[in-house]
């Protein structure tokens, strides 16, 4: 079974999230909306998107942050009878043209999830692309792989099975360190992967969330949690792919 929603973490970005949402909708794909604590007015736009068909509200009572606020979703998500979660930030950085063909390439691989891996424009403020190949370096070492092409892109085809037994097993971070760890210990667990790339523009409504001294700390902290937890795993995970 392939059935496939939108999981929508959104926190203030009352502005481009209809956008977001009207090209999900004309894509034919239902919408989760997980309002992680937003303001009363973006509160008060996600209200009016949540009133069309095929768009649900999970609402948050305190700000869990990015990945808290996307594994709540894919457990919505779930619980609401989908079989895969198509991740997608609410600020309009991600090519939602590209949707049709994340969807296709999880059909036909239902049991991999289909990673985007990013082709930026100008927008892209240059500390952060710098910073992102540092962020490769220790995703290659901790994972005991290459194949990780891009750990910090935000736009994903989740299969919830395996997605959810990795979440409800393991505490994962819940900032901007989710999207690299779900990876790696993914990675750990031989989940297949595939790539496609997608164009990502920075952002649509000129907010960002990111905190550029706590979120690197909470990121450096996540490598080296990551390092010792692979050095322990790396004979099994060694083993298991030598077995593959």
């Amino acid at each position: 079974m392939h059935k496939a929603c939108a999981v929508i973490p959104v926190y203030n970005h009352e502005h481009a999230l209809p956008i977001v949402v009207a090209a999900l909708r004309d894509a034919g794909l239902p919408c989760v909306l997980v309002d992680d604590a937003s303001s009363p007015a973006c509160a008060a736009v996600i209200d009016q998107l949540a009133e069309q068909a095929d768009t649900f509200l999970l609402r948050l009572p305190v700000n869990q942050g990015k990945g808290g606020a996307v594994m709540a979703g894919l457990r919505e998500a779930q619980r609401l009878g989908f079989s895969h979660a198509l991740q997608v930030d609410a600020d309009g950085q991600h090519d939602l043209s590209d949707v049709a063909g994340f969807l296709a390439e999880s059909r036909v691989h239902p049991q991999a999830l289909i990673c985007g891996y990013p082709l930026y424009d100008d927008s892209v403020p240059k500390t952060r692309l710098y910073a992102r190949y540092l962020t490769h370096v220790w995703v290659w070492i901790n994972s005991l792989s290459l194949a990780i092409r891009d750990s910090m892109c935000g736009f994903r085809v989740y299969p919830l099975p395996a997605t959810l037994a990795l979440i409800d097993s393991v505490n994962i971070g819940k900032r901007m360190d989710f999207d690299t760890e779900i990876l790696v210990r993914l990675a750990w667990r031989n989940q297949p992967m595939r790539w496609l790339p997608t164009q990502v523009h920075y952002p649509l409504d000129g907010l960002s969330h990111f905190r550029l001294w706590l979120d690197n700390a909470l990121i450096s902290k996540m490598h080296a949690k990551l390092f010792f937890g692979m050095l322990l795993r790396a004979p099994a995970i060694l083993w298991r792919r030598w077995q593959a």
